[in-house]
């Protein structure tokens, strides 16, 4: 696989949420895209998620030759892929589905055309087992919902996977601003949802239990290491927990008590009956607002937090690039 093909055309395969995001993402970069879906009104869905979502990108700065224009819309999947540097599928989380779409893919794509799936849960050993001539060129791009506000994109290579198509594939997505992680092994759910689950887990059983509401555990999350987890991550945040001496004194203090809860933690049965616990406590926390209420709070604290850190990270480069005196 050759790399020196700069990539200024993508192929979306499925406009559903995260498609349609990548759509205005990619868009917003300054890109070409041609999309493709069978659904119905596929097509009218998507042109309106990417004007819906273009002031929150416009606000976060469009690139050069940033336009709504450059998008194209077919329902037939082969028209969609002809000059495409990338493919980003979008398909259903199916084995089957997805292998026999990787079969169509790597028939009709030149070899040097990356096919990146943003699957959650599939590994890419399986899925690139379709793709029997250039299964080295497919890897997973897996990004966080919604991508066009949230730049983390998680990249996994499958058994077959060449070391050149992970660099390619990391470069293009850090290239148009995306925070890039790289998985060195295969991993159900990859490791932002992994992360999630084992959050998730303590908090239906805190609940569950009784010992807090949804509310108020939501709050605790939230207000509490929430916020510092919106700066650092938390191997950062325990070399900071050290004070001076640093990760080495916070593992020295705090090993024994730590360990001592995770014995205490809970593994909850999501039996129909918890799962109404769960799901009653929501709706007294959630109140009279509705969904989309509640996706435009997320949305602006997230491009407010967002805007922060990208200042922060700018004035940090300018600093390490300075002469010093």
């Amino acid at each position: 696989m050759t790399d020196t093909k700069p990539i200024r055309r993508i192929a979306i395969i499925g406009t559903g949420v995260i498609g349609a995001s990548w759509t205005a993402l990619f868009l917003a970069k300054g890109l070409q895209v041609v999309a493709t879906d069978i659904a119905p009104n596929a097509e009218a869905a998507l042109r309106k998620f990417v004007e819906t979502a273009w002031p929150a990108l416009k606000r976060l700065g469009l690139s050069p030759g940033a336009s709504q224009s450059n998008l194209t819309f077919t329902a037939d999947l082969a028209q969609a892929l002809p000059g495409a540097g990338l493919v980003q599928e979008n398909g259903p989380e199916r084995i089957d589905f997805k292998q026999k779409l990787y079969r169509q893919l790597d028939e009709l794509l030149p070899p040097d055309v990356i096919i990146a799936s943003s699957s959650s849960g599939l590994t890419m050993s399986g899925i690139q087992s379709g793709a029997a001539s250039h299964p080295e060129r497919c890897v997973i791009a897996h990004p966080f919902n919604p991508p066009h506000l949230i730049p983390l994109v998680e990249i996994v290579g499958g058994a077959k996977t060449s070391e050149a198509t992970i660099r390619r594939a990391a470069e293009f997505y850090t290239s148009i601003g995306q925070r890039t992680v790289r998985l060195n092994k295969e991993m159900p759910g990859h490791v932002a949802n992994r992360l999630q689950a084992a959050l998730a887990r303590e908090v239906y059983y805190l609940v569950a239990e009784g010992v807090v509401s949804a509310a108020d555990v939501d709050t605790a999350l939230s207000w509490g290491p929430g916020l510092r987890w919106g700066v650092m991550g938390n191997l950062m945040l325990n070399h900071l927990g050290g004070g001076p001496g640093g990760i080495e004194h916070f593992f020295q203090q705090f090993t024994g008590p730590m360990t001592a809860w995770w014995k205490t933690l809970g593994s909850p049965v999501l039996t129909p009956e918890v799962q109404k616990k769960l799901i009653n406590s929501v709706h007294a926390e959630v109140g009279s607002r509705t969904i989309e209420e509640l996706e435009a709070e997320r949305d602006e604290v997230l491009l407010g937090l967002i805007e922060l850190r990208n200042k922060i990270a700018k004035s940090s480069q300018r600093k390490s690039t300075e002469p010093v005196a």
